[in-house]
């Protein structure tokens, strides 16, 4: 697989709508994964995006989730950018670059979908998701 950098856009509840509407736009293959199979099927938010992923027969990649529960939707600063892929060792590499000297969200470890992830913001103020898959 390699690895990826992509946008990652956070939508206040339409996440699913607009991931559709970027399809029609731009052609390829959508897959959508809610909170509900990841957590509580019985929430609120449990038909909510949790992760979706468009990608185009042109080679782009977008992905994006609704804004998570507990967490303020903030347009104009509700995007990150995106790193993933099955390469444990870039990865990490870019992980430790980017977190320094920075602030980091959410530890790169081990998360309920199976997968190490994290997520830090730059030392110039850019949000960064890093997932490494099959670790």
């Amino acid at each position: 697989m390699g690895s990826r950098l992509n946008p990652y856009v956070t939508f206040a509840g339409d996440a699913r709508q607009a991931m559709e509407f970027y399809q029609e736009v731009f052609g390829g293959t959508l897959t959508v994964h809610t909170f509900g199979e990841y957590g509580k099927p019985d929430a609120p938010e449990a038909d909510k995006v949790m992760h979706g992923m468009l990608e185009s027969p042109s080679g782009f990649t977008l992905m994006g989730a609704d804004t998570p529960p507990g967490t303020e939707h903030a347009p104009g600063n509700n995007f990150s950018v995106s790193l993933s892929g099955d390469d444990e060792a870039e990865l990490r590499g870019y992980w430790e670059k980017l977190s320094a000297g920075g602030s980091v969200g959410v530890p790169l470890e081990r998360q309920m979908w199976g997968d190490v992830f994290g997520m830090c913001t730059d030392r110039f103020g850019i949000p960064w998701m890093v997932n490494i898959a099959g670790t």
